[in-house]
């Protein structure tokens, strides 16, 4: 992501030149990355167009740019108000243009009765360094547990608390991310049903963790609490049976991840799952933590709207370069007037 993240890299990879749109909050790495780039661009005897940043400005300036007639596809990480501003703005062009979009992703788990029996303390402290990592500003952080209410969910929510507790504050990227955090702490506390587990004290663009806990039947009731709250923020979702968490499963929007949580003795129920899930997100994780994303041949990081916008793309792993080509079928062509490339 950013100046030269994958967008920019699969782009180039497929022939596309780039325009980036720097980021206001980090004009100055933006434009060391760009210059770095330049540097290849030079090296590698490129046309100088095929790469150019734009720094400074508002939205109006990224709206500007996706309806630009020369503009053919967009790729963008952020918000779901400001993505979904620039989805429809490319939709609504003479020419509508793709929009590769990832707006947001609560990353739910599924913790299966027979796992958290044998291991629920350390599937806590499993999350609890998912949940934390990077002041939880990963677009995979797993903000929900869903879990069986009764023992082993009550041992759970002790460790998360515990292991929560211990964590300093963290400095976030953004004045704003960090407002939208504590806002978001705010939304989830006065939600009616949620308890408060943890709570701590945060200010300027420092974040600490927030711990909360709601009944199956409470979220279920209130869409507010599978909204993503970006930061190191968990909610703890206790349900009456297996029945409870496939109607959970089956009330979420599009995710970028889901995680199911079992051991062998968990596979019946974990079956039950599995067919939901998968209409559910674009990747699911067994027995893991979804805040690794490897760039590989098998990765898709993308989802159901509104995790992204286009759910047959990803935006990491070789895959992410089908974004920027377009298919063309040569039926019957000479192989003399074929391109070099496929003749």
């Amino acid at each position: 992501f950013s100046v030269a993240g994958g967008d920019t890299a699969a782009a180039l990879a497929a022939g596309c030149p780039v325009v980036v749109k720097g980021h206001s909050a980090h004009p100055g790495t933006g434009e060391i990355v760009a210059q770095a780039i330049d540097v290849a661009v030079k090296a590698c005897g490129i046309h100088p167009g095929v790469f150019s940043l734009i720094q400074g400005g508002k939205r109006d300036v990224g709206q500007s740019l996706v309806q630009h007639p020369l503009i053919k596809a967009v790729g963008f990480t952020g918000a779901l108000g400001g993505g979904r501003a620039l989805f429809d703005l490319c939709a609504q062009r003479p020419e509508p243009i793709p929009f590769f979009g990832e707006l947001g992703s609560v990353n739910p788990m599924f913790l299966l009765p027979k796992a958290m029996s044998a291991r629920n303390e350390e599937l806590a402290r499993g999350w609890v360094g998912s949940l934390t990592m990077g002041a939880g500003q990963f677009c995979t952080n797993p903000g929900i547990a869903v879990v069986l209410d009764g023992p082993d969910a009550d041992a759970f929510v002790t460790t998360a608390k515990a292991g929560l507790g211990d964590v300093a504050a963290q400095t976030m990227l953004t004045d704003g991310m960090a407002d939208a955090y504590r806002s978001g702490a705010k939304r989830i506390a006065a939600t009616s049903g949620v308890k408060e587990v943890l709570t701590t004290s945060c200010d300027l663009r420092n974040a600490t963790p927030y711990l909360f806990e709601t009944s199956g039947e409470n979220w279920l009731a209130n869409h507010v609490l599978g909204e993503e709250v970006f930061g190191p923020l968990g909610l703890v979702v206790r349900v009456k049976g297996i029945a409870e968490m496939q109607a959970i499963a089956r009330a979420l929007e599009g995710q970028l991840t889901c995680t199911i949580h079992m051991d062998a003795g968990d596979a019946a129920d974990a079956r039950s799952l599995l067919p939901i899930l998968e209409r559910k997100a674009g990747r699911i994780l067994a027995n893991g933590f979804p805040t690794g994303v490897e760039v590989c041949d098998t990765m898709v990081h993308g989802g159901p709207y509104p995790a992204s916008t286009n759910f047959g793309a990803t935006s990491v792993g070789t895959m992410s370069i089908r974004r920027f080509l377009r298919p063309v079928c040569y039926q019957n062509i000479p192989a003399d007037v074929l391109p070099v490339d496929i003749a």
